[in-house]
């Protein structure tokens, strides 16, 4: 027992490992570079987590290579995912859960991306307040962030957090894998770069954000106030020229941190309504998008008055990335099911979308599921012949009276999204 304890050189024990992998469990995803799943390593931890952990304490672990996906991002464009192996992911929940308990209680305020007791919702909700507050926002997008991440500055900041071996050993090791391509060959990362997908790589981009950005605007600007999601930042401004020579020195600060602000993306936002107050100069921007969500001038009810205001409702780029997955699953083929058989299927989704875009300005999902009604009643006249010559007017009809007869089939049918 005495020769096994001091074999160990990293303060590693068994429990983080199998706690680790009940988050990786929960999370999900798809098999890396070697194709273990997440059921092959439950139904025999003995074969993968404990060699894991043997190695994580010995010092002796090294990363697979990282297997990388692409997938679309909102401006047809192609994101690069990297998705490292299920046992990787176990180890960079053992690391991350532990540099976060240390991290996250210097983090700003500000700061809502990938936190607990943070979200998305209070991100948009706070940035809402501020915009009626302030008339100015600085739409900061940072050019290919997680791409262009540099590692010695990174490690840098992670030790300025914490000064445990086995945590700047594996982030360095995990920076310095190497990456499986599509078409297989590997690629080694030129010193920059961690892969969006990772497990630690919300949290290693939390702190590098929190040293580049967070730390140094509240100590040149402590008046500013804003908001930051990962790499989205919105900064609020009470004068145009403000605006202005605070984006010139956010840029110099990116650039001596080896980043660069996206010229075509980040822009200074006018935030318009009811004030006595208006720009004697025409303005190019009135309307910005922030974690899905678009924030422009709207007609809002404040005290039983109706005014101008500034607020949020889902973006077009939002409503079109959902119906481009609608369109992707053909719902109007599966005509092997039953219609509450597709709303079962659809359950979750539907769910989900409800759930993250009604927070603000439910009525603006309207226009989203009056388009995915449209794709059910095409489901009905494919699944019954006597539609099919007739105008799709009457499939609609039919539909329309299932969702009398049956308000729950559907979660949009539900909160009153009905044909």
């Amino acid at each position: 027992m005495i020769f096994e304890i001091e074999q160990k050189t990293q303060p590693i024990t068994r429990l983080q490992v199998l706690e680790a992998f009940k988050r990786v469990r929960a999370n999900g995803g798809s098999a890396g570079v070697d194709n273990i799943s997440i059921e092959q390593v439950n139904n025999n931890k003995r074969k993968y987590l404990y060699p894991l952990w043997n190695r994580m304490s010995s010092g002796s672990y090294f990363p697979k290579a990282v297997r990388q996906t692409l997938i679309p991002k909102g401006d047809g464009k192609m994101r690069a995912l990297g998705i490292p192996t299920v046992v990787d992911r176990v180890a960079q929940q053992v690391i991350a859960t532990e540099l976060e308990s240390i991290a996250d209680k210097t983090f700003s305020d500000s700061s809502y991306g990938y936190r607990p007791n943070k979200s998305a919702h209070q991100a948009v909700e706070q940035c809402r307040i501020n915009c009626m507050k302030y008339s100015w926002v600085i739409d900061i997008d940072i050019k290919g962030f997680f791409d262009n991440i540099d590692h010695d500055l990174l490690m840098k900041a992670v030790q300025w957090h914490t000064e445990k071996k086995h945590i700047l050993l594996y982030c360095k090791r995990w920076l310095e894998a190497p990456i499986e391509k599509a078409d297989e060959t590997i690629q080694h990362p030129n010193r920059k770069g961690t892969p969006q997908g990772g497990v630690i790589s919300p949290i290693l981009a939390n702190i590098f954000l929190d040293v580049v950005f967070d730390k140094w605007i509240e100590k040149r600007n402590p008046e500013v106030v804003f908001e930051c999601y990962a790499d989205d930042i919105v900064i609020h401004c009470s004068h145009i020229k403000e605006a202005l020579r605070l984006l010139e020195a956010i840029k110099e600060r990116f650039r001596v941190c080896k980043l660069e602000v996206n010229k075509d993306k980040t822009k200074i936002v006018y935030c318009r309504r009811n004030q006595k107050k208006q720009p004697p100069f025409k303005v190019y921007y009135q309307k910005f998008d922030f974690l899905g969500f678009t924030f422009k001038p709207r007609i809002v009810k404040e005290r039983g008055k109706l005014k101008l205001g500034f607020s949020p409702a889902i973006s077009q780029k939002s409503i079109a990335r959902i119906n481009d997955e609608l369109r992707k699953l053909k719902i109007h083929r599966w005509t092997y099911f039953s219609l509450s058989r597709v709303g079962e299927i659809l359950k979750s989704k539907i769910r989900g979308w409800l759930n993250y875009y009604s927070k603000f300005r439910k009525s603006e999902l309207r226009h989203l599921f009056r388009d995915f009604n449209k794709r059910l009643a095409k489901w009905v006249r494919n699944k019954y012949r006597r539609f099919r010559r007739r105008h799709w007017y009457f499939a609609y009809k039919y539909l329309q009276s299932i969702a009398k007869s049956y308000p729950y089939m559907f979660e949009h049918w539900r909160v009153g999204f009905m044909p």
